[in-house]
């Protein structure tokens, strides 16, 4: 069978989300990032690229180390201003087909109840289009945004993590049976209470079933725990770019761990595309001028061959490329990443 390649495409509702520093250049347009015809044209764009997702990174925190304060994070556009990355899906959906929308929301700090709502809702919006990236969180800042003196530890998040899924995974699953909406305009009945319940003494899903019913799953925890996590819930992983030895051995450890069930593995990558090698060169010296923070960050070294700035994550795959418009089972599997950084 023939072996495909997946395309996530890596984005942050911000200005500067990896790429740091390139909003200075004159075609970067990451500025209108408050726009929603900004992130419709990126969406028709992938598409038309036949891009299988769009992935959109989040924190709820600010990144505040440097100098014990977040200024040099507010100066440069780091990671803030930032969107919610959730309320962008619906309009980018409406101008699309198959593009798939992953989007990054830290459990830590969601109420799982109203969290299945969203994402739900958000299903339904896509017509199955949806995924989830689930993280614990990493910022002590979170913490305190949310009126506690630091995070839980590691570990503790993670324990909270496996509680938090089997909530969310009874509330999509288990609250509405399928045959529980009857549409009965007759009798004047829209659905059939005995086939919905509750879950856990709370009150029924308020969202009927969603194409997909739980969201495509995906997770990029590098630690053992992360992995571990990683291999039970997702169906997607994220793993940095690195030596092709190193990411094999992840790429195999999480394979074996979820084994055997099958999980799908998406490498990050920065490119820089040029007609020839040596205009690629030129625009990566171009784009290295603009593109840093304090003077203490730098653009990473380019590997051979041309490489225009879009990050991204890709996978090998033997299924279908692009999502289904209309997914014919509740995993559709094909949901995408994030998006470029500049020259969107």
């Amino acid at each position: 069978m023939t072996r495909e390649i997946r395309l996530n495409a890596f984005d942050m509702a911000c200005v500067g989300h990896i790429q740091h520093g390139m909003w200075t250049h004159p075609r970067d347009r990451s500025a209108d990032y408050t726009s929603i015809d900004y992130w419709m044209d990126m969406a028709r764009t992938l598409e038309r690229g036949l891009f299988d997702g769009l992935f959109l990174a989040d924190v709820v925190g600010v990144y505040d180390v440097l100098g014990g304060s977040p200024d040099a994070a507010i100066r440069n556009a780091v990671q803030i201003p930032l969107l919610d990355p959730l309320l962008l899906v619906p309009a980018m959906a409406a101008v699309t087909r198959h593009l798939g929308f992953g989007v990054t929301c830290n459990l830590t700090y969601e109420a799982p109840y109203l969290f299945a709502r969203r994402m739900g809702t958000l299903d339904h919006l896509t017509r199955g289009r949806i995924g989830w990236n689930i993280v614990t969180g990493y910022l002590d800042s979170a913490a305190r945004a949310m009126g506690l003196e630091k995070q839980l530890q590691h570990d503790d998040r993670y324990d909270a993590a496996e509680a938090f899924m089997q909530t969310v995974y009874g509330l999509w699953e288990g609250g509405w049976a399928d045959d529980a909406v009857v549409r009965d305009r007759a009798a004047g009945v829209y659905a059939d209470p005995a086939r919905v319940r509750g879950i856990e003494g709370r009150g029924p899903h308020l969202v009927e079933p969603s194409p997909q019913r739980t969201p495509v799953l995906y997770q990029a925890g590098a630690s053992d725990r992360g992995r571990a996590f990683a291999a039970r819930h997702a169906e997607c992983v994220f793993v940095n770019a690195g030596r092709p030895a190193d990411v094999a051995r992840l790429v195999a450890d999480l394979r074996a761990r979820a084994a055997p069930r099958p999980i799908r593995v998406f490498a990050g990558a920065t490119l820089v595309v040029g007609r020839t090698e040596a205009e690629a060169q030129d625009l990566l010296a171009e784009y290295r001028s603009h593109a840093s923070v304090e003077g203490r960050w730098r653009m990473p070294p380019p590997r051979s061959g041309s490489t225009s700035t879009a990050s991204g994550w890709t996978s090998r795959s033997r299924s279908r490329r692009r999502m289904p418009s209309a997914p014919t089972s509740r995993r559709c599997g094909g949901c995408l990443a994030p998006a470029g950084p500049s020259g969107r």
